[in-house]
């Protein structure tokens, strides 16, 4: 499960790298279409971690259901419940992240582009994070964007090699209780600047 969580939070900066004007504020549903970590395909293990979770998700009371719900909500990425697509989640873009000129980083604010470069409706860019470096290209087709990242990774376990596609596709203005990623940030930063 910890893995599969590090994975979402990955796709997350891969599926919302692309954070310009042309992209719409509101809820947008982030897959993951292709993931080799080390050499190996993850794809199909992060399916079935998926399917998993859907079947656990299901097999809760109603009551228990909903709060997981929520709390998953809360942190700005939902885990698409009962009958979900596998490899996908959704969240939440706001107005004012819709409007920035560069790529969105991490849920947690942690990680800004080291360096951004945009070309008509593509944008290529370097990440330099804790623990975590990499480039990648979005490309922009209306109410869908198409990601591309080369990462090295530094964990407990060592260093890992990852590259993953991703595709992000616009729902729609309403983003249906999810809080925007851009509040969760400033959430997560505020305890640690008092």
């Amino acid at each position: 499960m910890k893995r599969f969580t590090a994975i979402a939070c990955l796709a997350l900066v891969a599926g919302s790298a692309w954070a310009e004007p042309m992209m719409k504020a509101g809820l947008w549903e982030m897959r993951i279409e292709k993931q080799v970590m080390d050499g190996q395909d993850m794809t199909a293990a992060i399916a079935a971690a998926h399917a998993e979770m859907q079947k656990m998700m299901a097999n809760m009371p109603p009551e228990q259901r909903k709060q997981m719900e929520q709390a998953m909500g809360g942190k700005g990425v939902a885990s698409l419940v009962g009958g979900g697509s596998p490899n996908a989640s959704r969240v939440c873009i706001s107005p004012e992240m819709a409007a920035r000129d560069k790529p969105v980083a991490m849920a947690d604010g942690r990680c800004e582009p080291a360096k951004t470069q945009r070309s008509g409706n593509r944008m290529v860019f370097e990440l330099n994070c804790q623990g975590m470096v990499g480039k990648g290209e979005s490309v922009i087709n209306g109410d869908s964007v198409s990601s591309r990242m080369d990462m090295t990774l530094n964990d407990a376990r060592g260093k890992h090699v990852m590259q993953m596609e991703s595709r992000m596709t616009y729902l729609g203005p309403d983003c249906k209780g999810l809080k925007p990623l851009d509040q969760i940030a400033r959430e997560i930063q505020a305890p640690v600047r008092k």
